[in-house]
């Protein structure tokens, strides 16, 4: 991985998106409370970010056979994007598609939106990586339309067990960042 590249993905990260309390004031979607928070969103939907991401990530994952690159939506949605268009930059061709948690109601009823097939090699994009539930549940959604998944790019990993429980679905797990780098940068370690 690009140092230059990662200690600025970190620095962004701190910068928009990371949260600290010495008190665990935030309250995750779990219910837990926790005494940080990421949302990823501030730095996923930013220029420089889509920028770091794509070319950190397909660094990662350009020699692997990979065709497509996606996630649950909305989280993956700019990554996945940045990735695709990093990949369109450097004579590549990487696609990119989203999951809904639910299957449309309507249309075509489908769950996996995107310029797939059958068979297409992809990789799963998640934001932040905490219990890794999302996560699975994007593995599986994309192997019932029949793609193969080659792994797992997280921009965060909370280090709260999401990704051994990550592991079970996949070989390859690859988290940019963790909770420890985080708070290591920004002085709470």
């Amino acid at each position: 991985m690009d140092a230059d590249l990662k200690q600025k993905l970190v620095a962004l990260l701190l910068e928009k998106s990371f949260r600290y309390n010495p008190e665990p004031v935030f309250k995750l979607a779990s219910g837990k409370m926790s005494n940080y928070y990421i949302d990823c969103r501030k730095t996923t939907h930013s220029c420089v970010g889509k920028h770091i991401l794509g070319a950190l990530i397909l660094d990662l994952i350009a020699d692997t056979g990979v065709q497509a690159v996606g996630g649950l939506t909305m989280g993956a949605d700019p990554i996945a994007c940045a990735v695709s268009y990093a990949a369109y930059d450097r004579g590549l061709e990487i696609a990119s598609f989203s999951i809904r948690k639910e299957p449309k109601a309507h249309g075509l009823k489908q769950q996996v939106e995107g310029d797939l097939k059958e068979g297409d090699r992809v990789f799963i994009i998640e934001d932040v990586v905490t219990t890794g539930g999302s996560t699975i549940k994007a593995i599986e959604a994309a192997r019932r339309e029949g793609l193969e998944v080659l792994g797992v790019v997280a921009l965060v990993d909370r280090e709260e067990g999401g990704s051994v429980e990550i592991a079970k679905h996949v070989q390859n797990l690859i988290a940019l960042c963790t909770k420890s780098e985080l708070l290591k940068a920004c002085g709470a370690s």
